[in-house]
């Protein structure tokens, strides 16, 4: 029950932080207004986060916690492929909704020069387990190609949603991600269905 809470509390906190970062703007954002947000206290704010800096780590988090409620409502009738896309037009969505563009370029960009852990790579993350789930199902029933590794299909998901991420920022924002992804996507992926 403790590590449920513990879990809890610092999603409250991540949740919290980006809505307040997403309306006000990082810099405008304080740790008081992330507390109050939160309903937490600075004690357990201090308990996981060194400071406002070290909330930019945690969107791979708040993009972990949406794939977790996707996975709960994808219809058992679509097929792994269609799955695929389906998590990436989703996230795109809340992106596009909630994700300051500032910060996500500011997030993928300490990406490229961190020395220390590269958490969006993170193959432990609920992203990467359940694009492999997804992956894995795919192959066992015959709707993607076994001739490529799990592995391969899903560093290759990911890297089309990163680059597409990346494009958006560098192209300030000023196409829609989701409904560029839901037309490109498809395309860059098609390889993997088993023909």
């Amino acid at each position: 029950m403790a590590k449920h809470n513990t879990r809890n509390t610092r999603s409250r906190i991540v949740q919290a932080a980006w809505e307040l970062f997403y309306e006000n703007g990082y810099d405008a954002t304080t740790v008081d207004e992330i507390v109050e947000r939160s309903q937490t206290s600075k004690g357990s704010f201090y308990h996981y986060f060194a400071g406002k800096d070290a909330l930019l780590s945690s969107l791979s988090t708040l993009f972990d916690e949406k794939y977790e409620e996707l996975a709960e409502n994808i219809p058992t009738d679509m097929s792994s492929f269609d799955q695929l896309i389906y998590l990436n037009r989703e996230l795109f969505f809340m992106v596009e909704n909630s994700i300051s563009l500032d910060l996500l370029a500011r997030l993928l960009s300490t990406q490229l020069v961190t020395t220390s852990e590269k958490h969006l790579m993170d193959q432990n993350r609920y992203y990467f387990r359940l694009l492999r789930r997804i992956c894995m199902d795919g192959q066992k029933k015959g709707e993607l190609r076994s001739d490529i590794s799990v592995n391969e299909m899903v560093r290759t998901y990911a890297l089309q949603e990163r680059a597409m991420m990346y494009d958006w920022c560098i192209c300030g924002g000023n196409y829609s991600l989701s409904q560029y992804s839901s037309a490109q996507l498809p395309l860059l992926l098609g390889y993997l269905k088993e023909t």
